[in-house]
């Protein structure tokens, strides 16, 4: 048995599943030192299942506390950025383009040395080690331990950045180190900016990974943990330690894999409402549409792969202002149960026009008092909002379906302008959680090769022997390894007309007996 869940900034959702068998489900209001939150949805889906904690095979966490860290500025570490570009690759310094207050609580300085290996594995220059030397005194000097490492093309050729993170581990043992080949694609700057980002997080990741474990052992489960990826796939927790950037955009990515096993349709547009938010994102057979720019994080571009997903102000405990004229983007959160009306608060939310409009059933109705006129209008503006948010997230004027899940489900009308069926499937109230519960392992290459001297169907083997290899690696049984996507983007700057390929497969998790 598998057991999902995923913390969210209100609710704390919990699943057990036995294939795609939802057995037991509880949603629970996150805590502030979420260790809470997830005791009591995993001992209240424990009792509701009869499942025995032996019984769980592997634990899948979904988290948003790392993306809300680099939102909030908070639990970030000073970081030294060095980059191996010299002679080249120094005009625009590393944080070029930070917001100032994420800039100030992470830069810990930079430093570029010579060194850098072109895209066919040709070093252009060497590196030089007096000046590692002297990096690592300065590191040392100023007591700077978190240190991101970035060169031209080193997820082609990683052997500069590994070259200096060795010398650094040497010197400095505990040192939080990561080497930008590790986790993003080929631009250098959006690369950099990913690395610094991770570095500066892995003290916090440290502590929420740990608190996570210790919340799952303390109802007496033993199983292994397993955290979401960006990507829909997983990653075990000592990884999760490490790269922690890698479940930026892990909830949007459960919402839409728990919106294809809850209502079975491979294409369509899925809607999550929550207590602060709706994500809206596109599924393409059965996958989450990746994104096809650069994705910021707290202002900050990276390129990291993450789902095409747009995120507008309307939960279920969005404020209701101006007789319902405006709605959010500000919400009461997990406070819903004490502030709003339903609950004998004095704040008007989504929820409470919910109420009144007959539309959903909790709290006391009979303090939900708003006059017909105002829940009239509040749900005219819901509406607005919905159809405008979903007409930018289409690519083309055909109806499709529309999946909507998550707790603020009520607030979706039945009916929206290029919309063909609304569908509200059982449990869609915690599909995060089943998204999490049957997450797959993932795996990821890239490499470029010239169209003028290497054969292009021996490069699409090559690139794909290496994703599927990379997924194995990350614990997918072998026989149930698939290429899912591959991407093929000719570099028009390069003289030798090369080409970009990049592939990704996924398989089923190998649980050990």
């Amino acid at each position: 048995m598998r057991l999902g869940i995923d913390v969210g900034g209100t609710h704390t959702d919990a699943v057990i599943m036995t294939g795609s068998e939802i057995i037991g489900s509880h949603k629970a209001l996150t805590t502030p030192d979420i260790i809470g939150g997830i005791v009591e949805a995993l001992a209240e889906v424990l009792r509701q299942s009869d499942c025995k904690a032996a019984a769980i095979e592997c634990v899948m966490i979904g988290t948003t506390q790392f993306t809300n860290a680099v939102v909030a500025r908070r639990g970030l570490q000073r970081t030294l950025a060095a980059r191996i570009s010299l002679p080249g690759g120094s005009a625009v310094p590393p944080l070029s383009g930070w917001p100032r207050d994420l800039a100030a609580a992470i830069n810990g300085g930079y430093q570029f040395l010579h060194g850098g290996i072109e895209y066919d594995g040709r070093e252009f220059c060497s590196m030089d080690e007096r000046e590692i030397a002297a990096l690592v005194a300065k590191l040392q000097e100023e007591k700077v331990k978190q240190v991101a490492i970035t060169s031209p093309f080193s997820p082609l050729t990683p052997a500069h950045e590994e070259r200096l993170a060795a010398a650094i581990r040497k010197a400095i043992p505990d040192a939080g180190i990561t080497c930008s080949h590790e986790i993003g694609g080929l631009g250098l700057l959006d690369r950099e900016n990913a690395a610094i980002l991770n570095v500066a997080l892995l003290p916090l990741a440290s502590h929420v990974v740990t608190a996570l474990e210790a919340a799952v052992r303390k109802v007496g489960i033993a199983a292994p943990v397993f955290i979401s990826q960006n990507d829909g796939t997983l990653m075990d927790a000592s990884t999760a330690r490490h790269y922690p950037v890698m479940s930026f955009s892990s909830g949007p990515t459960n919402s839409m894999r728990g919106a294809l096993c809850l209502s079975g349709v491979r294409d369509a547009i899925v809607a999550d409402v929550g207590g602060t938010t709706t994500d809206i994102g596109m599924l393409s057979d059965g996958f989450p549409r990746p994104s096809g720019a650069e994705v910021e994080i707290g202002g900050v571009r990276t390129n990291l792969r993450m789902p095409d997903v747009l995120s507008i102000g309307l939960g279920g405990g969005s404020l209701v202002r101006d007789g319902g004229a405006r709605i959010g983007p500000d919400s009461v959160g997990h406070d819903l149960v004490t502030q709003g009306l339903a609950f004998g608060g004095g704040v008007m939310t989504t929820s409470d026009i919910g109420i009144a409009a007959g539309l959903a059933k909790f709290g006391d109705p009979s303090l939900v008092r708003i006059e017909e006129r105002v829940v009239k209008t509040a749900l005219a503006t819901i509406r607005t909002m919905l159809a405008e948010a979903i007409d930018q997230v289409k690519t083309s004027a055909d109806a499709l379906p529309l999946i909507v899940v998550g707790g603020g489900a009520f607030l979706v009308p039945d009916d929206l302008p290029g919309i063909s069926v609304v569908i509200k499937p059982p449990k869609s109230a915690v599909a995060n959680a089943v998204g999490a519960a049957l997450a797959q392992v993932g795996g990821e290459a890239e490499l470029i090769y010239s169209r003028s001297g290497e054969d292009r169907r021996k490069a699409h083997e090559r690139v794909r022997q290496l994703a599927c290899e990379k997924a194995i690696s990350m614990g997918a049984i072998k026989e149930t390894v698939q290429i899912i996507s591959i991407e093929e983007t000719r570099l028009a700057y390069m003289a030798d007309d090369s080409v970009r390929l990049r592939a990704k497969a996924v398989g089923d998790l190998r649980i050990a007996s």
